[in-house]
């Protein structure tokens, strides 16, 4: 994954600290970065071999679209989209390994992020015998000074980057963006800090209204048209991002064990995870939509903690699997500055039946039979409180007074 200022660096470093031939691999995941001198930057940086692979497709409808269907939310709101990344950046690259003969994976992430488990994790599920190296936690340069100084000595190639204060991450999921002045909770980001949404209080004032259509709970048509997953993603991105929608401003509960603030941005995803969710509520009866809702927790929890490659994932997929035929239909929705508002539902397989749901028909209901289902529902409480009574001590008398005349 050789594109940045570590990774650059750290496929020189390689070489050296491990005499070893290292081969790069570079995934386009959509991200925002400028891909086109990364094949010829790491060749010069002495690469063996270079790999650069086009995921978008396979990571919208292979990983971002399971996501969805399961309705997982890290802690209720955030969409992991640098999460929901790493497993396939791995399973790639163990095949690559596979393919060049290697016998280690090399990657860039920090000792103070979530994504040296969930590389090492992965990799350790697709192939145990495979070595997994991380030389940001291994070499002495730790800051950007020494590490441009390093470059300099051994004549490294590096990317022209501006300076920014921010860690920033990005796929066509979303973008999260950490340090510099988001460190201090107590002040709103900084505007610098957004790059795929307008401010909704500058977006426009005229609303947008699209629809989505939902196929076995895969979103495959955008206002009538048929997209690819990627494509999709990418259109509603552009339409959401400039209505302002997607923005998230969160304390988040680390993998490794603190707590750090997180910006996020992601209007796909948004807009996606509104309408799907207002699908399912129309075609899932009460129980199974319950039931879901906290399956949707251990699926985003196994996301975020790198467990992907695992037999509840599958377990997990198999459940979200066995109904999703019934979520098929049409969801319109109305954007404006920074709100998702539900226009309209229709779907095949609806549960909505308006004879018995409104109070205006006596069609399909037995009003009489209410008193007698809410005698049996309330009989627990009931037994409970009788028994409470019978159990109560007899209060104790005070014994009477007289008063003298």
């Amino acid at each position: 994954m050789f594109r940045g200022l570590d990774t650059s660096i750290a496929l020189a470093w390689l070489q050296r600290a491990y005499n070893a031939d290292v081969v790069a691999f570079c995934a386009n995941l959509g991200q925002v970065d400028d891909l086109s001198h990364v094949e010829a930057r790491a060749r010069k940086n002495g690469a063996s071999a270079v790999y650069m692979d086009d995921l978008r497709e396979e990571f919208i409808r292979e990983y971002a679209f399971r996501s969805l269907r399961a309705g997982a939310l890290y802690e209720g709101r955030y969409h992991m989209a640098a999460s929901l990344g790493r497993p396939l950046i791995a399973k790639r690259l163990v095949e690559i390994a596979h393919m060049e003969g290697a016998d280690a994976i090399a990657h860039g992430a920090t000792g103070k992020g979530n994504d040296q488990v969930r590389f090492f994790s992965s990799v350790m599920a697709l192939d145990p015998t495979l070595r997994v190296i991380a030389p940001v936690m291994e070499w002495d340069l730790t800051t950007r000074s020494k590490q441009i100084g390093y470059a300099a000595q051994y004549g490294i190639e590096i990317p022209a980057f501006k300076s920014s204060p921010y860690s920033r991450d990005s796929n066509l999921w979303g973008t999260s963006v950490e340090c510099g002045e988001l460190d201090d909770i107590g002040k709103l980001p900084p505007r610098d800090a957004y790059t795929l949404t307008a401010d909704p209080d500058e977006a426009p004032h005229e609303a947008v209204d699209i629809a989505i259509d939902f196929a076995g709970g895969v979103p495959v048509r955008l206002d009538g048209a048929a997209l690819s997953a990627a494509e999709l993603v990418a259109a509603l991105n552009r339409i959401g991002g400039a209505h302002g929608i997607g923005r998230l401003d969160i304390i988040e509960n680390r993998l490794v064990g603190f707590k750090v603030r997180g910006v996020y941005e992601s209007p796909a995803a948004e807009i996606l995870s509104q309408a799907m969710r207002e699908l399912e509520n129309l075609v899932l009866d009460r129980d199974l939509l319950h039931m879901k809702t906290g399956l949707s927790q251990h699926y985003a929890e196994l996301i975020y903690d790198g467990k992907w490659f695992s037999g509840r994932r599958e377990a997990l997929d198999a459940f979200f699997e066995s109904y999703a035929h019934k979520v098929t239909g049409t969801i319109k929705l109305r954007l404006n500055r920074g709100r998702v508002t539900i226009v309209s539902r229709s779907a095949p397989e609806a549960l909505y039946n308006l004879e018995i749901s409104s109070y205006e028909s006596d069609v399909g209901f037995d009003q009489t039979a209410g008193v007698g289902f809410s005698y049996i529902w309330s009989m627990q409480g009931r037994v409970a409180a009788l028994q409470k009574a019978a159990k109560a001590p007899e209060p104790v008398a005070e014994p009477s007074r007289q008063m003298a005349v």
